[in-house]
Parts: structure tokens; C-alpha cells; sequence
């Protein structure tokens, strides 16, 4: 199955990267803070990345680090079988003063898990632009 979420932010594609991309910045906004979130990533294809949060924590490995336009890999929920591929495209609008951020997350086994995943990234998609209003 697979979902697609599109989402404009009011920040240029190379910032939007570096929050999709450092450890620290992924941490600060993914999750809620509620979860005490970290995040570890070795950025480059075949590097790993983990992010974390009060007893949850989704592990994969890269497969496209295109900077600052594309970057696809695994996700799988430590702890369980099911691996899916997350593909993210970061386009710049009109003006260079924003961008469209277009998530194809592909792989689950059935709706609920991809309505679960939806819900998910709406949620993590809908922290983002605050946190780029607030840091640099």
C-alpha cells in the first residue's frame, strides 16, 4: 500500500534538509517532546539512522541522499517484521522562499497500518513549520 502527503513550508529546501537530516533538529520536532525524542543518522547511502522517543523507536538504512532535493529509505518500528520505504522530495516554490515537501511512504501491509502511518506523518508534518519559524 501506499500513502502520499504533501506539504509547502515557508522555508528554502536547504533548510527544510538539514531539519529532515541532523540528528538534533529531527529530534527537536519529529516527535512531541513529550516523548523525550533522539535521533542518531549516518547520513550517506547504506548509513542507518534511529529515532527514538519513550519506548518507541523506528530504525532504517538510506538509499538516496540527493542534498537538498531527495532522500528515500527503510522504515521499520523496532520490534516489528515489517519494513516500507519512505521517499522525500523537497521542491522549491515561486520566489525561492519555500518549499513543497512531498512524502511517499510505500510497503504496508494493509490500511490501517498505512491510515496509522498518515496520521503519523500529518502529525510530524504539522510540528515542522514552527519549528522552522523558531531556529535559523
Amino acid at each position: 500500500m501506499k500513502l502520499e502527503l504533501r506539504r509547502t513550508v515557508s522555508a528554502a529546501p536547504a533548510r527544510v534538509w538539514r531539519a529532515l537530516t541532523a540528528p538534533g533538529e529531527l529530534a527537536a520536532w519529529f516527535w512531541p517532546e513529550r516523548l523525550s525524542p533522539a535521533a542518531a543518522a549516518d547520513l550517506r547511502v547504506g548509513g542507518r539512522y534511529r529515532i527514538s522517543g519513550d519506548g518507541l523507536a523506528v530504525t532504517g538504512e538510506y538509499r538516496v541522499v540527493d542534498e537538498p532535493s531527495r532522500l528515500e529509505f527503510t522504515w521499520q518500528w523496532e520490534g516489528d517484521s515489517e519494513v516500507t520505504v519512505v521517499a522525500i522530495e523537497l521542491c522549491p516554490v515561486a520566489g525561492g522562499t519555500g518549499t513543497e515537501i512531498v512524502i511517499v511512504h510505500t510497503g504496508h501491509s494493509d490500511e490501517t497500518t498505512t491510515g496509522n502511518h498518515a496520521q503519523g506523518w500529518a502529525d510530524c508534518l504539522g510540528r515542522l513549520p514552527a519549528w522552522l519559524e523558531t531556529t535559523p
